[in-house]
C-alpha cells in the first residue's frame, strides 16, 4: 500500500473524486467535492490537500483529507483531519491507522503542532492516542465530538 498526495488531474483524480463524493456527499454534491479538489491542485503545499492510499494494482483502497475546516463551527482550529475511509475489503489490516500515521506527518512537515478531527465514531480515534476536547457544531445546530492530537511525535 501506498499513500499519495493528489496533484494532478488525471484518472486516479476523477474516480478519487468520485469515491469522496459517494463516501461523504449529498446527492448532487459532487460539484463541492470537485471544485475543491481541483482548486487543491493549484499549490500541493496547501491546504486543503486530499489523499488517497492505493494497492499494488493501483486501485484506491482508502482516502483522507487535510482541510482548513471541516465545515463546523471551530473555525479557530487548523488544519483538520476529515474523510478517512477504508474500502471494506480492506478493513481490520490497520489501513485506517497508517492514513492516521501519514495524515499526522503531513501536518507535522507543514509547521502544525495539531490535527484535529470531527467524529460519532466511539472509541475508535481514541485508540490512536486522539483525545475529545469538547464539541463542534455544524450548520443545522446539531453536534460532534471534537478530537485534537499532537503531531510533535513527527
Amino acid at each position: 500500500m501506498q499513500v499519495i498526495q493528489l496533484t494532478d488531474k488525471n484518472e486516479q483524480f476523477n474516480e478519487a473524486v468520485d469515491l469522496y463524493w459517494k463516501t461523504w456527499g449529498e446527492e448532487g454534491g459532487k460539484v463541492f467535492y470537485e471544485d475543491a479538489m481541483v482548486h487543491s491542485l493549484q499549490d500541493p503545499s496547501e491546504l486543503p490537500s486530499f489523499y488517497v492510499a492505493i494497492d499494488d494494482r493501483n486501485a484506491i483502497i482508502g482516502t483522507y483529507a487535510l482541510l482548513r475546516n471541516d465545515l463546523n463551527s471551530r473555525q479557530d482550529l487548523r488544519p483538520w483531519l476529515a474523510c478517512l475511509y477504508v474500502s471494506e475489503d480492506h478493513r481490520g489490516q490497520q489501513l485506517g491507522a497508517k492514513l492516521l500515521e501519514h495524515g499526522l506527518k503531513e501536518a507535522a512537515n507543514r509547521g502544525y503542532d495539531s490535527l484535529y478531527l470531527t467524529s460519532d465514531l466511539e472509541g475508535y480515534y481514541e485508540k490512536y492516542g486522539w483525545k475529545q476536547i469538547g464539541l463542534a457544531y455544524g450548520p443545522s445546530g446539531d453536534s460532534i465530538p471534537l478530537y485534537e492530537t499532537h503531531t510533535n511525535q513527527y
